[in-house]
């Protein structure tokens, strides 16, 4: 590979190296800092991701649609994918610092160290979706995880906490393994670990068994990351020992990034016919992940009396839906508008997803006091009367998990299952078919906590915690979800311009 270093190489990479400073500084910030620490390091928290956010914005309108940039000899990539997710992932960091600090007082869980592991999940993720490489590749989830396993386990107190910790530890070193196995075959069938060069030999050379199995390694660890069944078993457990607002980071931030992975790999590297497709592509046993995920994950959620296990299996299931978007997009003939608007749908549902995601854990975060976390369905009862701005937000959340109109969630559903149906790949249209029972089968679990809400008679009065933070939170991410439904177009067009 012909490449010369320019030091012009290092501003492309300005969104990682706030997100990566910030981390480091915050991690050393909290033996400085006197008085009032937790405020000001919400503040630097926010103030990291919001820069690195406004440079990754300044950066995507630099850059053509397509456009792309080779940095570090391959090992990273700049092109405006990379700074799409690189700006979501760091909304739900801001989010989820603006939304952690009064539930650390409240529930006496005060570590100023989460502030820094947070930015330092975030760089990993940034490292994530601009690499070139499945070196780089596996260097940004082993940054993102060892972090997420740290703010897991960030509730010392408590011991469900460090119980989904170690569950979540032990699982993501079984999928590393994987990760590394699958990284040794493809390298040994191509020669190559970076990705163009991967696609150039692919393209060459009828695909060998190696680069098969390397495949089907590679969707064995990125399935664990995304919680897709049958590699979901970590999930409930850890969502539901980890700090409510961790959770809605985990549930948002990681699976938004290990997605953009998916789609880097399945969507452009391996989408050539020879590989997606026939008894042997790996489209096939994606089709089946993705109906046993949709499936298994609403059929669990139908039984779950904890909001938070409830939310992390309806988490699982909404991996499903999305894998359905993955799948047509590997499977579209390469280079044409099919593709776009495979990969636009899946976009255009991360953001969504992610940002109804963030705020309904922010409400669940809110308002859980001390000792009486409303972690029950049933707790939840009669929160219109006394919170009816809460109660509204939240059922706007629900409605658009459940994919209702006119919420993000509906339209996120429509243009992956209208992208699936444009490839007329018979496996695809019985999961589309499957994709849309399971949306009816899901609006029960999520009506349930409006009915909660709205029909039945509080148990006790609602202490939720103090703080403006939260109704900020809370406003924008409800007022996103609607506009979003609302007003489409700027979001596709916003996906689609990639």
């Amino acid at each position: 590979m012909n490449y010369v270093f320019s030091a012009v190489d290092l501003a492309y990479l300005t969104p990682f190296f706030i997100l990566a400073g910030s981390g480091m500084l915050l991690a050393l910030a909290e033996a400085f800092l006197r008085g009032n620490s937790q405020a000001r390091l919400v503040t630097l928290t926010v103030g990291g991701c919001v820069a690195a956010a406004v440079s990754a914005i300044v950066l995507y309108r630099m850059m053509e649609p397509g456009e792309t940039r080779t940095l570090f000899y391959g090992m990273l990539v700049a092109d405006r994918f990379g700074y799409f997710f690189v700006v979501l992932t760091a909304a739900i960091t801001a989010g989820t610092a603006l939304i952690s600090a009064r539930h650390q007082e409240e529930h006496e869980w005060t570590e100023g160290a989460m502030h820094g592991t947070l930015l330092l999940a975030s760089s990993g993720m940034a490292m994530m979706v601009m690499a070139g490489d499945l070196v780089t590749i596996f260097l940004g989830i082993e940054t993102m995880s060892l972090a997420v396993y740290v703010l897991t386990a960030l509730r010392r107190n408590s011991l469900r906490s460090s119980e989904a910790a170690m569950k979540y530890f032990l699982m993501g070193a079984f999928a590393t393994g994987f990760l590394l196995y699958g990284i040794a075959l493809i390298y040994g069938a191509t020669g190559a670990t970076d990705l163009a060069s991967i696609r150039v030999a692919l393209a060459q050379s009828p695909p060998a068994g190696l680069v098969v199995v390397g495949m089907y390694l590679l969707i064995v660890s990125l399935a664990f990351k995304v919680a897709a069944v049958p590699f979901h078993m970590w999930a409930p457990d850890a969502y539901e020992g980890a700090p409510t607002p961790i959770t809605g980071f985990m549930a948002a931030a990681v699976k938004a990034s290990a997605f953009a992975v998916l789609l880097r790999l399945f969507g452009d590297v391996f989408a050539n016919e020879n590989l997606a497709g026939g008894y042997m592509g790996w489209a096939s046993p994606l089709v089946v992940i993705a109906a046993l995920t949709m499936t298994v994950g609403n059929l669990a959620a139908l039984r779950q009396e904890n909001i938070k296990r409830m939310l992390a299996y309806s988490s699982i299931s909404h991996a499903g839906f999305l894998l359905v978007g993955v799948v047509a997009t590997g499977l579209s003939e390469p280079g044409t508008a099919m593709v776009a608007d495979a990969r636009a749908g899946v976009l255009y549902y991360l953001v969504g997803y992610g940002v109804t995601t963030l705020g309904a854990f922010g409400v669940a975060s809110w308002i859980g006091s001390r000792g009486r976390e409303r972690a029950l369905v049933d707790d939840w009862a009669g929160l219109a009367s006394q919170y009816p701005g809460a109660a509204l937000a939240m059922a706007v959340f629900m409605l658009s998990l459940g994919g209702m109109p006119p919420t993000a969630g509906f339209f996120g559903k429509f243009y992956i299952f209208k992208a699936a149906m444009a490839v007329q790949d018979q496996q695809l249209i019985w999961l589309v078919v499957l994709g849309v029972v399971n949306s009816a089968i899901s609006i029960y679990y999520y009506l349930r906590v409006v009915m909660a809400m709205y029909f039945r008679d509080a148990i006790d009065q609602f202490k939720p915690l103090s703080g403006g933070a939260y109704v900020f939170v809370m406003a924008v991410c409800a007022l996103v979800v609607l506009e979003m439904g609302l007003m489409p177009e700027f979001w596709l067009r916003l996906a689609g311009g990639l």
